[in-house]
């Protein structure tokens, strides 16, 4: 082979190398791009997953509150009602001032319109909902003046009737009475205190999920919806009055204790308590407990106390 051809040979043999050295860069080069665009891709899927994630909580989180703020607005709404039932009561009372009947009904239209306003009003409302619950303060006060103003005449008009009815009695009769006059009277008052005792019926217990759903699964309580009816009792004083809820589980120990109260002298845990303007007519009463502790399955038992007393108790059974 002459010369020539040798160096045609190794100049083949230089570009030869030189391709594959080029093809081998560009091959390195796709591979490396390739690895690149898989890490973006997982990162984005990644990014992608928990964004979905985060979203999916923050609409759960907002379904919940939305919840609460219809459980919010039903709860004023009844307390509305019940101002309006109990200005209905006091017109129904028999009252001979017309310019109080009619000071009467001019209230309990403007409680009429709130609650209209409160019924027309969404729950996610925050302004509206905060500026009603703030009337319902202000009605509150309003009514008490009302019903001392219509006990205090009703007590004026008793009192004229007793000395219109009364005579005065015989000498001779009140001189054998006298000697007995003090048993009389404290068995007079014990009778009238019975007499004036509240009474409960008519219980009813509802479970709730976290959702403030109804459920019958004791591992998803999170919340007990209760209530009753304390009857009427025209014996009874009127006024604003605290009830207590002691909740005991299976194991007779207490349910979320908030506090103490007074029964029969002792100091008492309950679970929850509520304040009501009793009126003397039957009134609805409901509660709920929130559940931050364990449950077990059983028989729970429910007891309600009123003014020192235990006005009822019920059972109910968590599965």
């Amino acid at each position: 082979m002459n010369e020539e051809n040798i160096l045609t040979l190794q100049k083949l043999n230089q570009t030869s190398i030189k391709s594959m050295e080029e093809k081998q860069k560009k091959s390195y080069s796709g591979i490396i791009i390739a690895i690149v665009a898989a890490i973006i891709a997982i990162g984005l899927g990644i990014y992608a997953s928990r964004l979905y994630f985060q979203l999916d909580e923050q609409q759960q989180q907002n379904k919940e509150l939305q919840e609460l703020a219809e459980l919010e607005k039903q709860d004023m709404a009844e307390q509305y009602k019940a101002f309006d039932q109990q200005y209905g009561d006091l017109l129904k009372s028999q009252l001979s001032n017309d310019s109080l009947i009619a000071q009467i009904e001019d209230e309990r239209r403007h409680t009429q319109e709130l609650l209209e306003e409160l019924e027309r009003t969404k729950a996610t409302d925050a302004t509206e909902i905060k500026r009603l619950r703030a009337e319902i303060a202000s009605l509150r006060k309003v009514l008490q003046s009302y019903i001392m103003q219509v006990d205090s005449l009703n007590r004026i008009n008793q009192t004229l009737t007793e000395e219109n009815t009364q005579i005065k009695a015989q000498v001779t009769e009140a001189n054998t009475q006298i000697s007995n006059l003090s048993t009389e009277r404290n068995q007079l008052r014990d009778k009238v205190d019975i007499a004036a005792q509240l009474d409960a019926t008519a219980f009813w217990v509802t479970p709730k999920n976290k959702k403030s759903k109804d459920t019958q699964k004791v591992k998803d309580v999170k919340k007990l919806a209760f209530g009753f009816t304390i009857v009427k009792n025209v014996t009874a004083k009127n006024g604003q009055r605290t009830v207590y809820a002691r909740i005991l589980k299976p194991d007779n120990s207490i349910l979320g204790s908030h506090g103490t109260f007074t029964y029969e002298g002792t100091s008492v845990e309950y679970s929850e308590k509520k304040f009501i303007e009793y009126t003397g007519e039957e009134q609805k009463i409901t509660m709920y407990a929130d559940i931050s502790e364990y449950l077990e399955a059983g028989t729970y038992k429910l007891f309600i106390f009123c003014d020192s007393q235990m006005i009822g108790q019920t059972n109910f059974t968590l599965k």
